[in-house]
């Protein structure tokens, strides 16, 4: 063997740092019987005959690949949330953005280049499509770079969610519906808290008796940390829900803030974490120096997202630190006051200065009752609906046209390689909303109180220049509050900027931004397999939303529904009368039950609806009367 080889022979057998491919398999599949609250059997989305679906953990010199079988009834993606994908955003798992799906039976390797991405920190995968994350399709996901900006003694994983008892299709039926014209959310029937560490779910306490599916899991009470005394400790929170915000802490303990979205930061002491949807936050907590006591640890649902609090709904689980078997558990009960995280005000350990911006993209958010009836969600006064084309296969197949907004379908925005983008989200809705953005981790660059106000100390300007602006990809913003988001338009492809509340994404709150589409096309392009998943699933896969070679023609193309328009029309007199159905609903179905009749729920609709229709013939005869 030549010297030059037995060196670098002994290289790689010594190197602790070569990057590697490591490999998943998921079979995506239904598991019945999953009752993680101790409360209700239902079937959940899990993965390889499990739930919930494993931890993911990985080193960031490797690459990720997760070969996904989908043996699920209808098409389903994993999106790993946070992930950059450079110039790959077919990966993102979007879909209608990025992808197809998978088919029912149908396979799909993602490739999640981490070796390349340089991120680490506190991720999360889901599926992003039809709501299947908020049947269970969803886990944490963690990156260890080489070398980690703080040290500690041990580290877990605390996963919050939200937990329905209704699969996704009801619960979506029930809200998109004009017997809902005031659009209230599906509330959780539970909250939840588990925990992992490595790649591994931590199990129940020791003489609990779980429901036998998930019973090699700990939920809320039958989970618990164990804690030794003097030891520090990395939590990384991560809220997986589809609705619930949280706020997060632990009694008799101090916390630091040490990371937010994969973003390291300046410790920063807190005494409660407020997290909402899709949010991540990793905190140091050193262990107390006695073994006298076990604490509890809160994690409480913010109600005030909710329309109504169920009688039968518990918004505050207790889990537990452990540090003796023998010992009682503490419990101080509720904090004074609940308050949000300043992350405008914290400071990222790796230095990046506000570039200027050189574009701003403004949207303003709304809800209302529609033209149908039903209440949906607008940027701008227009609702978001998926194009028929992928957003991603019409920018890469327009050729020279791909520059043409207008060829994506409403809410589509293009931006050019390298600019400077301000996104201005202005939330005009009464509740509080998570927007997260594919592909990018943004600069929080502004917030105001009242994006209305000429007052500027709710409303102040943007300071130019700040040497280290806050970065993440998920932000929380209040009713009547703005954000302000600075991005550098550096990965060419299409990224999906939408609400997190899994509801709203349901009802139109998305935009696409269509991401330097000439370079993108100069670049590697998707595998054929999923031009096949689409040709499977009956959908096309080049030209504009509509599948046309046309920036204009975009006929077939689903559109609204619309704000209702004044005057007295059809659809205008059914939307009005929605809101008063639920009561009509209700007035009809005792009369019916006093009668002793039985009357399904379609059934008692569907009585409503022809009322409302001989009501609206009736009003409409009249006018035609009075018009003579």
């Amino acid at each position: 063997m030549q010297l030059a080889q037995l060196v670098l022979l002994l290289l790689l057998l010594n190197s602790p740092v070569l990057a590697g491919v490591q490999e998943i398999w998921w079979n995506l599949t239904w598991i019945e019987n999953v009752n993680p609250d101790g409360l209700f059997e239902r079937r959940a989305i899990g993965v390889n005959g499990t739930w919930p679906p494993p931890p993911m953990d990985v080193r960031t010199n490797d690459s990720l690949v997760v070969h996904v079988t989908n043996s699920l009834d209808a098409p389903s993606t994993l999106h790993h949330h946070g992930m950059f994908f450079n110039s790959t955003s077919w990966m993102d798992g979007a879909q209608g953005v990025s992808e197809c799906g998978i088919p029912p039976g149908g396979q799909f390797d993602y490739v999640i280049p981490l070796d390349t991405s340089d991120q680490w920190g506190t991720y999360w995968v889901h599926a992003h499509a039809s709501g299947q994350y908020v049947d269970g399709l969803r886990a944490p996901f963690v990156l260890h770079p080489l070398q980690e900006f703080y040290s500690y003694d041990e580290e877990f994983t605390v996963v919050l969610g939200d937990w329905y008892h209704d699969e996704h299709t009801v619960l979506l039926k029930k809200f998109i519906s004009i017997a809902n014209p005031g659009g209230a959310e599906p509330v959780p029937d539970s909250a939840l808290v588990y925990f992992a560490r490595n790649a591994s779910y931590l199990g129940p306490i020791s003489g609990t008796t779980p429901s036998p599916v998930t019973s090699a899991v700990g939920f809320n009470e039958n989970a618990t940390l164990p804690f030794q005394p003097g030891k520090t400790y990395r939590l990384r929170i991560i809220n997986t829900s589809a609705f619930a915000a949280f706020f997060f802490w632990i009694d008799g303990h101090d916390m630091r803030i040490i990371e937010v979205d994969g973003t390291d930061v300046e410790e920063s002491p807190i005494d409660l974490i407020s997290i909402a949807v899709a949010q991540r936050y990793s905190v140091l907590v050193t262990a107390r120096n006695d073994t006298s006591a076990n604490w509890a640890i809160h994690a409480n649902m913010d109600t005030d997202m909710f329309d109504t609090v169920p009688d039968a709904l518990n918004p505050n689980v207790t889990s537990s630190v452990t540090y003796s078997l023998s010992a009682g558990l503490t419990d101080l009960g509720f904090v004074d006051e609940y308050h949000d995280v300043d992350d405008i005000s914290l400071v990222p350990t790796i230095k990046v200065p506000q570039p200027p911006a050189t574009k701003t993209i403004e949207l303003e958010v709304n809800f209302d009752t529609m033209d149908d009836g039903t209440n949906h969600a607008m940027f701008n006064g227009v609702t978001y609906n998926s194009p028929l084309v992928p957003a991603i296969f019409s920018e890469l197949t327009l050729g020279s046209n791909a520059t043409v907004a207008e060829a994506y379908g409403p809410l589509s925005f293009v931006v050019d390689h390298l600019d400077v983008v301000d996104i201005v989200i202005k939330n005009g809705d009464a509740g509080k909303h998570p927007f997260h953005l594919h592909g990018h981790k943004y600069q929080l660059i502004g917030r105001s109180e009242d994006y209305t106000s000429d007052d500027p100390a709710l409303n102040p300007p943007i300071v130019e220049g700040q040497a280290n602006p806050m970065r993440r990809d998920t932000v929380q913003i209040p009713s009547m509050h703005s954000a302000t988001l600075r991005i550098v338009a550096d990965n060419p492809g299409v990224w999906f900027l939408h609400c997190h509340i899994e509801w709203h994404l349901e009802v139109g709150l998305a935009i696409q931004l269509i991401e330097a589409p000439l370079i993108a096309q100069q670049r590697n392009s998707p595998p054929q397999i999923m031009r096949d998943h689409c040709a499977a699933l009956g959908k096309p896969f080049s030209g504009n939303a509509v599948g046309k070679a046309s920036t204009t023609d975009l006929e077939g193309l689903p559109l609204g529904p619309f704000p209702q328009t004044l005057g007295w029309r059809p659809k205008g007199i059914v939307a009005m009368f929605g809101c008063v159905l639920t009561a009509v609903l209700g007035m009809v179905s005792v009369a019916w039950y006093m009668l002793g009749g039985q009357m399904t729920d379609e059934e008692v609709e569907d009585e409503v609806r022809q009322r409302i229709a001989a009501k609206a013939a009736r009003r409409k005869k009249m006018w035609s009367f009075g018009r003579r």
